[in-house]
């Protein structure tokens, strides 16, 4: 089970950290993942990391804006938001996948949580 938490509005320029907690099978190598989806719009790849945090992918969109990573001790993941537009308005998704790659693509990912609303705007 993954339950994002930290979205919010926020004003243009401002920053957020989404967070994503797991649980369940926690114990065995799983990459996360953030999406989003904006009214009207497609859901889009916004980062990825691998198990053990070495390895990240993040969408050209947000990179050098946004950051992911993850605490194991912790079972959570975070995306650290920085600079927000208006254009980031979305609902994020957190995902999780069992395995050693960190993929970009949805379909590759079994596992959602159930969104947290994120809101720019000045």
């Amino acid at each position: 089970q993954l339950v994002e938490s930290g979205g919010e509005w926020v004003q243009t320029g401002g920053s957020l950290r989404l967070s994503c907690a797991a649980s369940g099978r926690t114990n065995e190598p799983y990459a996360m993942g953030w999406f989003r989806q904006a009214p009207g719009k497609e859901r889009e790849f916004v980062a990825a990391i691998s198990w053990g945090g070495g390895s990240t992918n993040t969408a050209g969109s947000v990179k050098g804006r946004f950051t992911i990573s993850r605490d194991n001790t912790k079972n959570t993941g975070y995306l650290r938001m920085n600079s927000l537009k208006p254009e980031d308005t979305a609902v994020y998704y957190c995902a999780a996948q069992y395995g050693s790659m960190w993929p970009r693509n949805d379909y590759q990912y079994a596992y959602w949580g159930q969104g947290t609303q994120v809101t720019v705007s000045s």
